[in-house]
């Protein structure tokens, strides 16, 4: 088994945090992590790819280890994020690497693609999403924020930043929920009653309305530059539905999409699974 190390990278004065395993000279794997979470959540399956692969999982900016600058010294936008980590990428010398993208990670990454497709050799999507089809219901109270950003709206919004609701993140569609160990939500729950990390994932919910705005431009790269794409999606996401992973096969043909069994955060109960599928997909 391939030891995994724990570093940081000094990104033009920005601390980031991530997670390498696997030989510098194997094919390279970008693993992009979502809300609430950070690196942590890729502890099963690093262990899992890295005989193959030289496999790098930063923390993105304002979660887990990576710095959470003040709000008044960096606008927590995703355009700003994918700024950070793309780079992070030339830092640590990733020139050219398949992306491995999960919830917030997949906007963050699908713009590292629009920025710069000739260094991407490949997308995995686990709930993913790129498509208004794949936004479920469970959007309305964010989408309300974004019609009309009161503060009435705002404070709303912090029933989602509850130990309570992160919880039910992690278990909600998940047949046996002892398989989910309590150790990453509660990991989750620590990172995010830090002073002011609440005020960062607010920003955050109000500025996603800018994904959403650049779906068409994520599609037409899709479609103009066909990357080696798999969608692996756990079926019973309440946020992003099984039709956003069937949309990407519209401007993707050969696009792979394989259901899972369980909720949002799919690698909790099916990291093996999801190891043997990207095994099977990436060469390497």
């Amino acid at each position: 088994m391939s030891s995994i190390a724990y570093r940081h990278a000094d990104v033009d004065g920005l601390k980031v945090f991530y997670r390498e395993a696997g030989a510098s000279n194997a094919p390279k794997l970008l693993l992009l992590h979502g809300f609430p979470s950070s690196s942590h959540m890729f502890r099963d399956l690093i262990p899992k790819l890295a005989q193959r692969f030289h496999i790098v999982a930063p923390d993105l900016p304002g979660f887990g280890q990576t710095d959470m600058p003040p709000r008044d010294a960096f606008a927590y936008t995703f355009e700003n994020i994918a700024k950070v980590i793309g780079r992070f990428t030339e830092v640590v010398g990733l020139d050219r690497f398949a992306m491995y993208v999960f919830d917030y990670g997949a906007p963050t990454g699908f713009r590292l693609a629009l920025n710069h497709p000739e260094r991407i050799t490949a997308i995995i999507s686990q709930n993913g999403n790129a498509y208004e089809e794949g936004l479920s219901e469970g959007w309305n109270p964010i989408r309300a924020y974004w019609k009309d950003p009161s503060a009435a709206n705002r404070e709303a919004l912090r029933a989602m930043l509850t130990h309570e609701t992160t919880v039910w993140q992690y278990t909600h569609g998940v047949s046996d929920t002892t398989l989910v160990s309590p150790d990453g939500y509660s990991l989750d729950e620590f990172y995010m009653s830090r002073p002011g990390a609440d005020e960062v994932q607010l920003d955050l919910f109000r500025d996603y309305r800018n994904n959403v705005a650049l779906y068409p431009a994520f599609q037409e790269y899709f479609r103009t530059h066909q990357p080696p794409f798999l969608a692996v999606w756990g079926k019973n996401d309440p946020f992003f539905l099984p039709p956003g992973a069937e949309a990407f096969k519209r401007d993707l043909p050969n696009a792979v999409v394989q259901f899972l069994d369980t909720g949002h955060f799919a690698l909790e109960t099916h990291a093996a699974e999801i190891a043997t599928a990207i095994s099977g997909f990436l060469p390497g």
